[in-house]
């Protein structure tokens, strides 16, 4: 039946400077909108919030996609029950994940193209935003298929408490390889090696990242790079031989407002004989079954697992999506909605 009643959203204004996101949004308060012909409405029960999102509130015209216009509501990853269904496939109660829109409620269209009935039987279903999700096939892609991970490797990831990196990093310590993570603090490099199991971690705040990597014999085989930057150029001269880099992200520069500059050490990939390659999740989501299918025994054994940084309330958003930009998080980051 048709819904009544008010819905909030946050609607994005203006490009931020910097994480001053208060000045680039305003949360707004209007009618539930209604479903038409193929759409789908959704109480949104969690809001995904990921890094790459940063690229689309700047004025650059190189990304992956283009700018956000001033205005609109600000899109997003979300998962959540179907309020009222007029697309075929959809029914009131569904459990569905999809990109809907940073608020209380998602009209999505066209829902059979944006929408996934999901797993209704999953004991977290936060899941579905994690290791069954984006994150999960981002970082199993990017360590067997851009990295073409081989047990036995060693493998680098950035950013290895983050949502992605951390994924990634289990993921290659079940294929058997020697992992190294890069994080920022003790408690995060500590908690990488007791908690899941990677060889070893280096904070990137307190140490030489460079120097730091030259006690790892043999070289880095695989880098799975969440960051760019100048730890990009700290790891180049520390990959081994024929070593493989996958840029998954590039945290340190989307904020920037136009071209940033390559590696320093971009001689490196000549001297070491690298391969380096970018992977982007919609390449490849249509596998996600296929890699589900991988990724759960996994999941229901306990040898992959995802932490979660739970912010509760969408008036609180803005303070949970600058986590991700400052370090603030361990885990994957959502806004639970009330």
């Amino acid at each position: 039946m048709p819904q009544t009643g008010t819905t909030r959203i946050w609607r994005f204004g203006q490009c931020p400077a910097g994480n001053a996101f208060a000045d680039a949004f305003t949360l707004e308060t209007g009618p539930v909108p209604a479903p038409g012909d193929g759409e789908v409405l959704i109480r949104n029960e969690y809001i995904s919030l990921d890094a790459g999102t940063r690229m689309w509130i700047t004025p650059r015209s190189d990304g992956y996609q283009p700018p956000l216009p001033p205005g609109v509501p600000m899109p997003g990853l979300v998962l959540g029950r179907v309020v009222e269904s007029r697309a075929a496939g959809f029914r009131a109660g569904d459990l569905v994940r999809g990109f809907g829109r940073w608020g209380d409620h998602s009209c999505v269209v066209p829902a059979m193209a944006a929408l996934n009935v999901l797993d209704d039987t999953v004991a977290d279903p936060r899941q579905h935003l994690g290791v069954l999700g984006m994150n999960g096939w981002t970082a199993y892609h990017g360590i067997t298929e851009t990295g073409r991970t081989r047990p036995g490797e060693t493998v680098l990831v950035s950013a290895a408490a983050g949502a992605t990196g951390l994924l990634a990093a289990q993921i290659a310590r079940n294929m058997g390889c020697r992992v190294v993570g890069l994080a920022g603090g003790a408690g995060k490099c500590r908690m990488l090696v007791e908690d899941f199991g990677l060889d070893c971690a280096i904070d990137y705040k307190t140490e030489d990242v460079e120097q730091a990597l030259t006690r790892i014999g043999g070289g880095i085989h695989v880098y799975f790079d969440n960051v760019g930057g100048p730890l990009l150029d700290a790891v180049l001269p520390n990959m081994a031989h024929y070593g493989r880099v996958a840029i998954c992200g590039l945290v340190a520069t989307y904020a920037a407002e136009g071209a940033t500059p390559g590696p320093r050490r971009f001689d490196q990939v000549l001297m070491r004989r690298l391969s380096i390659a970018g992977l982007f999740s919609p390449d490849f989501a249509h596998r996600g079954p296929e890699y589900n299918a991988l990724l759960q025994p996994w999941l229901r054994a306990g040898r992959i697992t995802l932490p979660f940084d739970i912010t509760t309330g969408l008036e609180n958003l803005l303070t949970a999506y600058a986590k991700l930009f400052t370090g603030g998080n361990v885990g994957k980051v959502l806004v639970k909605l009330t």
